[in-house]
């Protein structure tokens, strides 16, 4: 009998042990992998979270395995992650928004609402799960949807800026400008400046108001990032519908000088030399344009076409 009792104790000690090392392993993995991590070293750490998982399902490896590959472009394999996760943790919101995150990426967006419904019945309070709602029924022209949910986010969070400036944006698709400006109204405050939100402001000003006006929006833009290509962009665009080519013309000019890899900016300098009369200009900015990004030639054509 004490041996009985001996070889069993010994083969439960052995179980343990082997458990014991496991975990340890595991561990180290983990730790490796969120070190990794941070140092940028992407590839080893996601060798180190898959190691890790084949050991043990862990919902916190899970969430950074997905999150490195997003880092490195996979978005099926963080898409496939983040579904394991939600089936394990169907009852943590944060798994659901980060899976509809990377279906909004995937442009897969009937998925991303489904995620976000999920969300919401675990926490029907959150404004980043209204959001994530909100976007992905603005993504499949339903607008009115997307209304209610954006205005549910900013009830849960009355500082969430992306929620404001996104119904802006349904409204102003909706023909609903002066509710659209409304909207922009805090986001282009001076003390809260809004890039993104001046220059919504800009285009709906220079479409149904005084041009000159939403000019100046996109002048501000420009004073606060030079850079800024859709500034420019829209600023040309309206310049060019009131037929002052000269000033387009002398617009791009400046956005070529700023940013002379920036294919889009020969594509408008090239239009608007177009539609000045200088063809030979413009076929030379159009080349170049080419060059930089070979997709630009098709619209480029039709340029051409619409000229001809």
């Amino acid at each position: 009998m004490g041996l009985f009792s001996s070889l069993l104790g010994g083969k439960k000690s052995s179980e343990e042990q082997q458990k014991k090392d496991e975990r340890r392993k595991f561990d180290v993995l983990k730790y490796d992998g969120v070190r990794a991590r941070g140092m940028g070293q992407l590839p080893y750490a996601i060798r180190c979270f898959e190691q890790a998982l084949a050991l043990q399902a862990d919902a916190e490896t899970m969430h950074y395995l997905a999150g490195a590959y997003l880092q490195v472009g996979e978005l099926d394999k963080a898409r496939a992650t983040l579904e394991q996760l939600t089936a394990a943790e169907p009852e943590q919101a944060g798994g659901w928004l980060s899976l509809g995150h990377v279906c909004f990426l995937q442009e897969d967006y009937a998925r991303m609402r489904a995620a976000a419904e999920q969300a919401l019945r675990t926490d029907g309070g959150s404004a980043a799960a209204h959001y994530l709602a909100g976007m992905a029924a603005y993504r499949l022209h339903d607008s009115l949807q997307a209304i209610v949910q954006l205005t549910q986010a900013m009830a849960a969070d009355d500082r969430h800026v992306a929620a404001r400036l996104l119904r802006a944006e349904v409204l102003w698709s909706m023909g609903q400008a002066r509710e659209a400006l409304e909207d922009l109204v805090p986001l282009c405050a001076p003390e809260a400046v809004n890039e993104d939100a001046l220059l919504l402001k800009g285009e709906i000003l220079t479409a149904t108001k005084d041009g000159d006006e939403g000019m100046a929006c996109f002048d501000e833009v420009m004073e606060l990032n030079p850079f800024s290509e859709k500034a420019y962009r829209l600023k040309g665009a309206s310049l060019l519908a009131r037929k002052r080519t000269k000033e387009a013309c002398d617009l791009f000019d400046e956005a070529v000088e700023l940013m002379p890899d920036n294919a889009r900016m020969y594509e408008e300098r090239g239009r608007a030399r177009l539609l000045s009369g200088d063809k030979d200009g413009a076929v030379a900015d159009m080349k170049k344009a080419i060059e930089l990004d070979p997709a630009c030639g098709q619209r480029i054509n039709g340029h051409f076409n619409n000229q001809g």
